[in-house]
C-alpha cells in the first residue's frame, strides 16, 4: 500500500515538473508565428545553399511609367543637330524617376543609324532637318536613363527605309531593350520580377501595323492577354500642333492623311484584353480616361526632342506619366510628374505643374464623365461609383472657351 502511494506522488511530481517545462512553448504561439513570418522575407544564408525561403513574396502593384516622342538629336543633314554634349545628359533630370520603376517606355521618334540616305518617297525633304537619324551609340543614352520598352510605330522611323529600320532593331536588341510596332515585330513579351508583360504599337505609317485595322488589333491584343499578365498598347494617331489637343471622337486626318478614330481605337484595345493604353502623335498633351478600369493617356506629347521638333508652348510640356496597376493589370492610382524642355536648357523639372494642370484641364473638358481626378499636382485617382458615357463631348472652339484655366504660354 506504501509502494502505491510512493508511485502515485511520483507521478504527479514527474506530471508538474512536465507543464512547467513545457508551458512557455504552449503560451507563446504568436511569438514563434512573428519569427516566422520575418524569416520568410529573409535571404538564404550564404553558407547554407540548401536554405530556401519557406514562401515567395508577392507584390500588390507594378509600376510602369510612359512618356511620349523621344528624339535625342539628328545627324542628318549634318552634325549641328546633334547635342553639344552627345545626348549624354539628355535625361539628368528624370533618371531617378524612371528608374524608380518596373516599366519605362517611351516612343522613338526615328531611327538608330550612323549612315544611309533618306527613304526615296521623303527625298524631298533632304533641305530640312526634319529627317530624325540618330547615332547608333544615343541607344545607350536610352538605356542608361532606364528606358527598356519603346514604340517604333510612328511615321519617322521608315525616315531612312529599309536599312534604318534594321539599324533600329539590331541596335536596341543588343541592348536588351523592348519594341514593337513594326510590321517585322508587331508585338513583343517579355517577363520581369515574376510579371509576363505583353506590348504592341499601332500607327498609321508604312511598314507599321495599322492603326485603322481595329480587327487586326483585336486579334493581336487579346492573343497577348491570353499569354501575358499586363498588356500594353501604344498608338502614334490624331492631328499635330497647338490645334488638336482635343480628342474629338472621330476620323482624325492631317496634311491630307487619315490619323486615325483614336477615341474607337482606345476603347476597342481595352476591349479586346488591353491594360494600358499610351498614345503619341500629336506633339501636344491631350486627356486620359478610365475604360472598364484601364487608364487611357490620348496623348502624353513631347518628352526629349532636341531641334527640328518645335518645343515652344503647349509643345514643350512633358510629361511623366506614372502608372500603377494590379497583377490583372487594373488600375490603381498614378501621378504625372511635369517636365519642360526648350532647345537651348533640355529636359527640366517644372516645378509649376504645368503639364499636369494641362492634362487636368483637358480631361475635365473632354471626359467629363471619364472617371479620373487629376490634382493640379499630379496626383491620379479614379473617381468610385462611376460609369463611363458614351456620349461624344464637343470640345470648346478655342482654349479661352475653358474657364478657370491660368497657364504659362
Amino acid at each position: 500500500m506504501r509502494g502505491f502511494f510512493f508511485n502515485t506522488i511520483s507521478h504527479i511530481l514527474l506530471l508538474a515538473i512536465s507543464c512547467i517545462f513545457l508551458l512557455p512553448a504552449c503560451t507563446a504561439p504568436a511569438a514563434n508565428k512573428t519569427l516566422i513570418v520575418q524569416q520568410k522575407h529573409r535571404s538564404a544564408p550564404a553558407n547554407n545553399l540548401s536554405s530556401k525561403p519557406t514562401t515567395k513574396l508577392q507584390r500588390d502593384s507594378f509600376c510602369i511609367a510612359a512618356v511620349g516622342d523621344i528624339m535625342l538629336g539628328t545627324s542628318y543633314p549634318d552634325s549641328s543637330t546633334l547635342p553639344p554634349d552627345d545626348a549624354r545628359n539628355s535625361f539628368k533630370a528624370v533618371t531617378p524617376d524612371l528608374k524608380n520603376t518596373d516599366i519605362a517606355f517611351g516612343n522613338l521618334e526615328g531611327a538608330l543609324a550612323d549612315t544611309g540616305a533618306p527613304a526615296n518617297f521623303k527625298m524631298h525633304q533632304r533641305s530640312k532637318p526634319y529627317l530624325f537619324r540618330m547615332p547608333t551609340r544615343y541607344a545607350s543614352v536610352l538605356k542608361n536613363a532606364g528606358f527598356n520598352l519603346l514604340s517604333l510605330a510612328n511615321n519617322h522611323i521608315n525616315d531612312f527605309d529599309a536599312r534604318g529600320r534594321k539599324s533600329t532593331t539590331t541596335t536596341l536588341d543588343s541592348l536588351a531593350i523592348n519594341y514593337a510596332g513594326l510590321l517585322t515585330k508587331p508585338s513583343t513579351v517579355f517577363e520581369l520580377n515574376g510579371i509576363k508583360y505583353g506590348f504592341c504599337s499601332f500607327a498609321p505609317n508604312a511598314n507599321t501595323v495599322s492603326i485603322h485595322d481595329l480587327k487586326g488589333a483585336q486579334r493581336i491584343i487579346s492573343e497577348l492577354k491570353q499569354r501575358c499578365d499586363i498588356v500594353m498598347v501604344s498608338f502614334h494617331g490624331g492631328g499635330e500642333g497647338v490645334d488638336f489637343e482635343h480628342v474629338p471622337f472621330t476620323l482624325e486626318t492631317f496634311i491630307g492623311e487619315k490619323r486615325g478614330d483614336v477615341y474607337a481605337f482606345a476603347h476597342n484595345a481595352i476591349d479586346a484584353g488591353a491594360d494600358l493604353v499610351f498614345g503619341n502623335g500629336p506633339h501636344v498633351n491631350r486627356a486620359m480616361e478610365i475604360y472598364n478600369g484601364r487608364l487611357i493617356a490620348y496623348s502624353l506629347g513631347n518628352f526629349c526632342t532636341y531641334k527640328s521638333v518645335s518645343v515652344s508652348g503647349i509643345c514643350g510640356m512633358a510629361p511623366l506619366l506614372k502608372v500603377y496597376v494590379n497583377k490583372q493589370g487594373k488600375f490603381l492610382s498614378g501621378r504625372i510628374i511635369s517636365f519642360s524642355q526648350a532647345h537651348d536648357k533640355g529636359l527640366v523639372r517644372d516645378t509649376l505643374n504645368q503639364a499636369a494642370r494641362r492634362i487636368s484641364m483637358l480631361t475635365g473638358t473632354d471626359f467629363p464623365d471619364g472617371g479620373l481626378n487629376i490634382t493640379d499636382d499630379g496626383n491620379i485617382t479614379a473617381i468610385s461609383g462611376f460609369t463611363n458615357s458614351l456620349t461624344k463631348v464637343t470640345p470648346p472652339a478655342s482654349i479661352s472657351e475653358v474657364k478657370n484655366v491660368n497657364l504659362q504660354p
